[in-house]
């Protein structure tokens, strides 16, 4: 499924192209399912934070069968099966990922939900851990809490002891979020939003996470509803940036100082390629939760590799409940 020219999924067109090769230190994979996720919808329109030479194939999470494997590659076999994320490339029927950042998809596990697992999840771990320093008992505030890593900061919030209050859009999203574990929700309005319903919004963040504030603030909405939730955080609370599919807000710096507040950006990605012995360690408690069962990727819909165009244009539409997948042809 390839981009051509920047634009949205209407752009994207299948097309055949020669079989990928697997080089030094790497896999040839045969996908079989690929997650979507925002940075699909972004980085067909040229608006991510890198642009890949076109024609490119949009995709970032994959799960397959290792076909073949490049020279210096231990631990891999054709036929095992496998779990990674790439930076793109992921809507077609092969792929080839680093042997390094690869891990073994269990038995037992679809390869939808295998595909759903890591880009979502890891960077949340990292949020909350990292960035975010939580600690049990503290109140966690999660805004657009139905969506992929919405779900799952509502999961691994509960798994550290958090109090989380989950704020989405709609009663169906207000129940997958205390499906997920959520010890309150709240619904939100539709923005974009005037001073008074920015002001009335404000309130109900803080009548939502009581009278203490939100220690931590987990955003990957943005837009209007950033600087009403940040209304709402504790003294010396954690406002974690996590993406933007609302727009890019502007914040008002007196309330960090009222607040004694940091404002802190969550960029996985750089994470895991500058540290990876720390992101290694942090997808290995991930792998742990996951068998006990306390985090499990909702995979909500999915589509067959000739409709990918379509599963980027429900993630644009910002009205995905957990995650969305495209599966391949066997």
């Amino acid at each position: 499924m390839l981009s051509r020219a920047p634009g949205g999924p209407e752009t994207l067109a299948l097309a055949e192209l020669p079989d990928p090769v697997a080089g030094p230190g790497e896999l040839l994979v045969a996908v079989k399912a690929c997650a979507i996720n925002y940075p699909d919808v972004l980085i067909i329109e040229d608006k991510y934070q890198f642009r890949p030479e076109r024609p490119f194939a949009p995709g970032c999470e994959i799960a397959g069968i290792v076909e073949a494997v490049g020279e210096g590659v231990t631990g891999w076999s054709p036929g095992d099966r496998m779990i990674s994320t790439l930076p793109h490339g992921g809507l077609a029927e092969k792929a080839v990922v680093p042997a390094a950042g690869a891990q073994p998809l269990p038995e037992g596990r679809s390869f939808a939900e295998g595909a759903a697992l890591i880009l979502t999840y890891a960077t949340t771990i990292h949020a909350l851990v990292d960035r975010g320093g939580i600690k049990a008992g503290e109140t966690l505030l999660v805004l657009g809490a139905a969506g992929g890593v919405g779900l799952a900061a509502v999961e691994l919030g509960k798994a550290y002891g958090a109090r989380v209050v989950a704020a989405v859009s709609s009663e169906a999203k207000a129940e997958a979020a205390r499906a997920a574990g959520a010890d309150a929700t709240m619904i939100y309005a539709a923005g974009p939003f005037g001073r008074d319903e920015a002001k009335a919004l404000a309130a109900q963040f803080k009548d939502a996470v009581g009278p203490d504030g939100a220690d931590l603030i987990y955003d990957p909405v943005g837009g209007d509803y950033a600087e009403p939730a940040l209304r709402s955080i504790a003294w010396e609370g954690r406002y974690l940036v996590i993406g933007f599919p609302a727009g890019i807000p502007k914040l008002p710096l007196n309330l960090t100082l009222l607040k004694s507040c940091d404002v802190r950006g969550v960029f996985w990605g750089a994470f895991a390629a500058r540290d990876p012995k720390a992101n290694a360690a942090h997808v290995r408690t991930l792998f742990r939760l996951w068998e006990e069962g306390r985090i499990a990727p909702r995979v909500s819909r999915t589509w067959p590799l000739a409709q990918g165009a379509q599963a980027i244009a429900h993630m644009a539409a910002r009205q995905a409940i957990g995650k969305l997948v495209v599966t391949m042809d066997d």
